[in-house]
């Protein structure tokens, strides 16, 4: 395959997922590593695509109505989300009662939690799971499962939400606009994160740098609502909300 052949593939694949990893690349064009990762390097000089940890994101205009599949975000701007992840689970406290939002970059905090004594609440199948095991108390809230993000959504999820009042709680975004606030593709994971939020007495957002100056199609929280964590703040971000910022 030419080049440019397997460059304009690449660019159409961003055009329809937003996001790709260089091993969905590898399998899908039948490429080596080194051959993806140099197409990369040279869109992303042209300005076609952002290079990043992991594989490429689009550089295509703020607003965005879809989201990669959580296989996908799970391998791109990994060294980021662990810092953001380590700093989160840092946070909490003994005897903390917690919501933890479903996500790849909140379940990264998982393992790095050592308080003792702390209630999880969350909507995420996987991070229930994986407290579970560490025995941790956990509460998984019940509904229908999105099988993009592994998300619990629906009214009976909602529901369950208005009973309680949570210590901290931490979740993800796909957008964090001045304009927009935080956003979300899905109206009905959209919903959950808003409820959540309000029942938080600090809530928390977990933003890599690629998510700052997008919209999506759902804003689930003004910027002043919650803390952000994260690597790099673009922008005059400081002037609405207070961010922490960490080293990756």
């Amino acid at each position: 395959m030419l080049s440019e052949e397997r460059q304009s593939l690449i660019l159409e694949r961003l055009r329809t997922k937003r996001a790709v990893t260089v091993q969905e690349l590898v399998q899908d064009l039948d490429s080596s590593a080194a051959t993806i990762r140099r197409d990369l390097t040279e869109l992303h000089a042209k300005g076609l695509l952002q290079k990043v940890h992991g594989g490429a994101v689009s550089c295509d205009v703020d607003y965005f109505t879809t989201e990669p599949d959580i296989s996908t975000k799970a391998n791109l701007f990994t060294d980021e989300k662990t810092a953001i992840a380590k700093a989160a689970a840092e946070l909490i406290e003994d005897h903390d009662f917690v919501f933890i939002d479903a996500g790849t970059t909140t379940e990264m905090m998982l393992p790095f939690v050592n308080a003792k004594n702390v209630t999880f609440v969350t909507n995420g199948t996987s991070h229930a799971a994986a407290l579970a095991a560490r025995y941790r108390r956990v509460i998984l809230l019940g509904g229908q499962v999105k099988a993009v993000t592994g998300a619990i959504i629906g009214d009976t999820a909602l529901q369950q939400l208005d009973v309680f009042n949570f210590t901290k709680g931490f979740f993800g975004t796909n957008g964090v606009s001045i304009k927009g606030g935080f956003s979300t593709p899905d109206p009905a994971e959209a919903a959950i994160k808003a409820k959540a939020i309000q029942k938080c007495h600090h809530p928390y957002i977990l933003c890599d740098s690629s998510k700052f100056d997008k919209i999506s199609s759902v804003t689930f929280a003004p910027l002043e609502s919650a803390t952000i964590i994260t690597t790099k703040v673009k922008g005059a971000y400081h002037n609405y909300t207070e961010i922490k910022e960490v080293e990756s």
